[in-house]
Protein backbone atom coordinates (compact mmCIF):
# COMPACT_ATOMS: atom_id res chain seq x y z
CA UNK A 1 0.00 0.00 0.00
CA UNK A 2 1.42 3.38 -1.39
CA UNK A 3 1.59 6.60 1.41
CA UNK A 4 -1.35 8.11 -0.63
CA UNK A 5 -3.78 5.56 -0.29
CA UNK A 6 -2.98 5.07 3.56
CA UNK A 7 -4.04 8.60 3.76
CA UNK A 8 -6.91 8.44 1.49
CA UNK A 9 -8.41 5.38 3.74
CA UNK A 10 -7.65 7.22 6.90
CA UNK A 11 -9.54 10.14 5.64
CA UNK A 12 -12.28 8.00 4.54
CA UNK A 13 -12.62 6.23 7.83
CA UNK A 14 -12.20 9.87 9.62
CA UNK A 15 -13.92 12.26 7.48
CA UNK A 16 -13.46 15.18 10.12
CA UNK A 17 -9.34 15.18 9.73
CA UNK A 18 -8.12 17.15 7.25
CA UNK A 19 -5.45 15.61 4.85
CA UNK A 20 -2.66 17.71 5.62
CA UNK A 21 -2.93 17.09 9.11
CA UNK A 22 -2.78 13.22 8.58
CA UNK A 23 -0.25 13.26 6.16
CA UNK A 24 1.64 14.89 8.71
CA UNK A 25 1.08 11.87 11.17
CA UNK A 26 2.08 9.27 8.59
CA UNK A 27 4.97 11.45 8.17
CA UNK A 28 6.00 11.90 12.02
CA UNK A 29 5.31 7.89 12.47
CA UNK A 30 7.52 6.62 9.99
CA UNK A 31 10.06 9.09 10.62
CA UNK A 32 9.92 7.52 14.35
CA UNK A 33 10.27 4.06 13.54
CA UNK A 34 13.46 5.14 11.48
CA UNK A 35 15.13 6.81 13.96
CA UNK A 36 14.50 4.42 16.55
CA UNK A 37 16.04 1.58 13.63
CA UNK A 38 18.90 4.03 13.55
CA UNK A 39 19.75 3.71 17.21
CA UNK A 40 19.12 0.22 16.95
CA UNK A 41 16.16 -0.29 19.12
CA UNK A 42 13.35 -2.69 19.11
CA UNK A 43 9.56 -0.72 17.39
CA UNK A 44 6.90 -3.35 18.99
CA UNK A 45 3.38 -2.15 17.98
CA UNK A 46 1.03 -4.93 19.69
CA UNK A 47 -1.52 -6.95 17.60
CA UNK A 48 0.86 -5.75 14.42
CA UNK A 49 4.30 -7.22 15.05
CA UNK A 50 8.17 -5.69 15.92
CA UNK A 51 10.64 -4.03 13.65
CA UNK A 52 14.52 -4.64 14.70
CA UNK A 53 17.99 -5.02 13.42
CA UNK A 54 19.49 -7.88 12.60
CA UNK A 55 23.44 -7.93 11.92
CA UNK A 56 24.33 -9.69 8.98
CA UNK A 57 28.32 -11.19 9.52
CA UNK A 58 30.65 -10.68 6.48
CA UNK A 59 31.49 -13.47 4.03
CA UNK A 60 35.02 -13.75 2.85
CA UNK A 61 33.76 -16.55 0.59
CA UNK A 62 30.78 -15.38 -1.64
CA UNK A 63 30.63 -15.92 -5.19
CA UNK A 64 29.45 -13.51 -7.55
CA UNK A 65 26.48 -15.89 -9.22
CA UNK A 66 27.24 -14.46 -13.33
CA UNK A 67 31.18 -14.43 -13.12
CA UNK A 68 31.60 -17.11 -10.24
CA UNK A 69 34.65 -15.15 -8.78
CA UNK A 70 35.03 -14.94 -5.10
CA UNK A 71 34.03 -11.95 -3.93
CA UNK A 72 34.04 -9.91 -0.29
CA UNK A 73 30.78 -8.72 1.63
CA UNK A 74 31.01 -6.29 4.23
CA UNK A 75 29.03 -7.10 7.64
CA UNK A 76 26.03 -5.00 7.25
CA UNK A 77 22.46 -3.99 9.28
CA UNK A 78 19.43 -5.17 8.16
CA UNK A 79 15.57 -4.36 9.03
CA UNK A 80 13.73 -7.21 9.63
CA UNK A 81 9.71 -7.37 10.53
CA UNK A 82 7.93 -10.11 12.48
CA UNK A 83 4.35 -10.43 12.69
CA UNK A 84 2.28 -10.89 15.69
CA UNK A 85 0.33 -14.07 16.32
CA UNK A 86 -2.88 -11.50 15.90
CA UNK A 87 -1.80 -10.43 12.28
CA UNK A 88 -1.35 -13.98 11.77
CA UNK A 89 -4.53 -15.36 12.33
CA UNK A 90 -6.26 -12.47 10.94
CA UNK A 91 -4.41 -12.99 7.23
CA UNK A 92 -5.34 -16.49 7.30
CA UNK A 93 -8.71 -16.35 8.58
Amino acid sequence: MSRKRLINQLKEKNSNINVSYLENVVDIFSESISLALMKKKKIEIRGFGTFFIKKIKEKYSARNPKTGELIYVPEKNKVRFKSSKKLIEFINK
